[in-house]
């Protein structure tokens, strides 16, 4: 699995998207680390990076953000790395106005990602269940998948509060969507899908990312029916390198995790239960 060196790279915008309240800012990546599981390529899905635009961040009196913030990588292709945003905050609102030819500092990849346990031999299939702006993991999960000669058998499980959120199921492709509000898809909650596909086939590994309600649904879901699960949790970090102790959460039996070294992607029945700060917004 790949570590990103002590050092961040100089990128350059290409794009940024309108995918409906959220944006997929697009970068320049030509010499960035190919997907693939941990022993076919150096990026695993899961894994992240720190971003920090290269103007106007930290750079003045009174001015914010002061740190880079940390994002999945959503997406590789040859040339670029994609990363699927939300205006919530100074950091998030700065990246969202960046366009095409700004700068754009990245350190990354970062923490561990998924492993492949849908490819063992017992032939799981593979449920990607994913709310609001944590879907980003799963789209290059999903690509992963699809370009995997073993052809795992993938459902897609999606959860947003409005309509408005869920236009970013089209991150991904065939997705069973949830709304809040039943304005898309299944009225209710993602979870409630994810307990339907497990009642019809429990036999299946499930590789989750959302919000922390959700992810202690997941988790406590897969807990009962004895269903393996994989969860992407998300803390806030300061360095990403795992020293500042700022991205902490429980895990069963006493200790911590530290989420950006330890995870963010972490074995369920690591956990007694999901921090209420250990999720992606909503």
């Amino acid at each position: 699995m790949s570590q990103a060196p002590f050092g961040r790279r100089p990128l350059t915008v290409t794009g940024i998207d309108e995918l409906g309240a959220y944006r997929v800012l697009r970068v320049a990546d030509t010499d960035g680390p190919r997907a693939g599981w941990e022993e076919q390529g150096s990026l695993v899905p899961g894994q992240f990076a720190m971003l920090a635009a290269a103007e106007r961040w930290g750079g003045g009196d009174g001015e914010r953000p002061y740190l880079p913030r940390a994002f999945s990588i959503a997406r590789r292709t040859d040339s670029e790395s994609h990363f699927l945003l939300e205006d919530v905050g100074p950091g998030t609102r700065r990246l969202c106005e960046l366009r095409a030819g700004d700068g754009l500092w990245v350190l990354g990849p970062l923490g561990r990602g998924f492993t492949a346990g849908g490819r063992d031999l017992d032939r799981r299939r593979a449920l990607l269940v994913g709310g609001g702006v944590g879907i980003a993991p799963l789209a290059i999960l999903q690509d992963t998948f699809a370009a995997d000669a073993a052809a795992t058998e993938v459902t897609v499980l999606l959860g947003f509060r409005d309509s408005a959120r869920a236009h970013g199921a089209a991150l991904l492709s065939d997705a069973q969507v949830a709304t809040d509000d039943g304005s898309v898809g299944h009225h209710g909650l993602v979870t409630e899908l994810l307990a339907t596909e497990l009642e019809r086939d429990p036999h299946a590994v499930v590789y989750a990312c959302g919000p922390a309600g959700m992810l202690e649904g997941v988790r406590a879901l897969c807990a009962d029916t004895g269903t393996p699960a994989q969860l992407a949790l998300e803390a806030g970090m300061a360095c990403g390198f795992g020293a500042c102790f700022g991205c902490v959460v429980p895990k069963r039996g006493g200790g911590y995790l530290r989420v950006c070294v330890d995870g963010p992607v972490v074995d369920a029945a690591e956990l007694e239960h999901v921090e209420h700060h250990a999720g992606a917004p909503a």
